[in-house]
């Protein structure tokens, strides 16, 4: 592992205090961590997806009603993580035989354990956030996924809830002696009241590829990006750390991104939720906004023994 700036580190409590609580399901499924001021995150095992992030009792990640949550599909809503290849993979690259996205987010990961802390990114003095921490291996893989990919390599996701916001870091380690390159991205889910008063700020400038425009590089020269239509842009080597939600005008969330050069901005608009089997409710689009950062114009490549270290911290900002 490295070090790195303001990550949240694990002290000892302090006595006396209330603390979180941290529950692990009946059916080893799901990891649920509580604040003792009513915060709380849900995490899945399968993929190490958040599916629950409440804050001042409000959910603030879209779910779907009919998201398959038994590990036979990925999770449609919440937070999946994407690893080793972003989108549908490039021929004639070690990724092309994976399927779109990867295989992380419909993998089983292992629960490693929490810690408290007061210090962080996302602490205010005092026990007020756990980490949650998850794992995935070369060794957790399928035969058969492993011959798709034949790489060694560790992964640890870390999901830190505070009263200040959610913290999601994902590190990625070369185990093995021959390099590998891969990209990596958190899909984002954000719950909305009316997709037609959102607007997404802070992305002025920035060079962007739109799918949805047989994926056409444009710089974004609105202050503020509307979303009236089927939107698919992944957005390239942004200057600044700090997206921002509004809705209303009113500020919705901060999406602070830590290593991660890139955002992409999707919502599947009227047709393409029509035709998913696992998105309900049909107009769940006009109550969802996905803001990803990632990793995902070209690729990062680790020699063996490397690691790479990147995230969000996500503020609810009401």
């Amino acid at each position: 592992m490295v070090d790195r700036a303001n990550k949240p580190s694990a002290i000892a409590p302090s006595p006396g205090l209330p603390q979180p609580q941290v529950d692990l399901s009946e059916d080893n499924s799901k990891v649920t961590a509580t604040l003792p001021t009513g915060e709380s995150v849900e995490v899945l095992l399968h993929g190490a997806t958040v599916i629950s992030w409440k804050s001042g009792g409000v959910e603030n990640l879209w779910l779907s009603t009919k998201a398959v949550l038994d590990g036979s599909k990925p999770v449609r809503g919440g937070i999946p993580v994407v690893f080793p290849v972003f989108g549908g993979p490039p021929k004639d690259h070690a990724t092309s035989s994976l399927p779109s996205h990867g295989f992380a987010r419909n993998s089983r990961w292992e629960y490693l354990g929490k810690s408290t802390s007061e210090s962080g990114a996302l602490s205010k003095g005092g026990d007020d956030s756990v980490k949650l921490d998850f794992g995935l291996y070369t060794a957790s893989l399928s035969e058969d996924v492993k011959k798709l990919w034949p790489y060694d390599f560790g992964l640890v996701y870390s999901v830190t809830l505070g009263r200040g916001g959610l913290q999601t870091m994902i590190n990625v380690r070369n185990e093995g002696k021959e390099s590998f390159e891969f990209q990596t991205l958190l899909h984002s889910y954000f719950r909305v009241k009316d997709i037609g008063k959102v607007a997404i700020k802070g992305l002025t400038g920035v060079t962007y590829v739109d799918k949805v425009l047989d994926a056409k590089t444009t710089t974004e020269s609105n202050p503020a990006i509307r979303i009236n239509g089927e939107t698919d842009r992944v957005y390239q080597s942004i200057p600044q750390d700090t997206t921002t939600i509004t809705e209303g005008d009113e500020p919705r969330f901060d999406i602070v991104r830590d290593n991660l050069e890139d955002t992409t901005i999707w919502n599947p608009w009227k047709e393409k939720a029509a035709g998913m089997g696992d998105f309900e409710p049909k107009d769940g689009y006009t109550k969802l906004i996905c803001v990803e950062v990632g990793s995902v114009n070209g690729w990062q490549k680790l020699e063996g023994g490397e690691t790479f270290e990147g995230g969000q911290i996500i503020r609810s900002l009401l």
